[in-house]
């Protein structure tokens, strides 16, 4: 072709088509002025992003835990299966009465226990039960085996550049402001 451009994406397609393609290909005739790069990259993750959402909600179900009894056990294995109900409050960004409710669902459960600090009278200490830890343990694990088949058929340095590109890209995106970013 003489002026530089393709017909489409299609034509630097090496390997399996997918469904961005399709789509891709049906909107550059409505927009063409339309980047196909970007469209199929901003395409490709925002799919991936609601697959990989899907197969978390499938775990969570699998492991009968909600999404909130999940992220509050999260945030506590993050921080060495114990922490205070004031530290778990911050790091799941709630007031700490509702921490205490989460926590109230959690003990009874079995999945935490709360005890006297040992440091603090004052103070409560929450720590991950091992039924607890095993539930969180088995939820991320379901997710991080879909993530590495997904990733998987990247060799690791491939993996690596998509991460420093992607890295590059949120840089930009969490300098711009406007969406809530931690």
């Amino acid at each position: 072709m003489t002026d530089g451009k393709t017909d489409g994406p299609a034509d630097d397609v090496t390997g399996p088509r997918d469904w961005t393609d399709g789509h891709v290909e049906r909107w550059l005739p409505v927009l063409p002025t339309l980047d196909p790069d970007i469209e199929g990259a901003v395409t490709r993750m925002s799919r991936l992003t609601v697959h990989l959402r899907r197969v978390r909600e499938q775990s969570l179900v699998d492991f009968d835990l909600e999404r909130h009894e999940f992220d509050t056990l999260h945030k506590l294995a993050g921080r060495g299966g114990e922490a205070s109900p004031t530290e778990l409050a911050s790091d799941l960004d709630l007031a700490p009465a509702s921490v205490t409710g989460r926590l109230d669902g959690l003990e009874r459960r079995g999945l935490v226990r709360r005890t006297p600090s040992s440091r603090d009278r004052r103070r409560v200490d929450v720590e991950l039960t091992e039924p607890g830890r095993a539930a969180w343990r088995g939820a991320m694990a379901v997710l991080g085996r879909e993530e590495e088949r997904l990733l998987g058929v990247l060799p690791e340095d491939e993996r690596r550049q998509l991460s420093e590109m992607l890295r590059r890209v949120m840089v930009v995106a969490e300098e711009g402001g406007g969406a809530d970013w931690h």
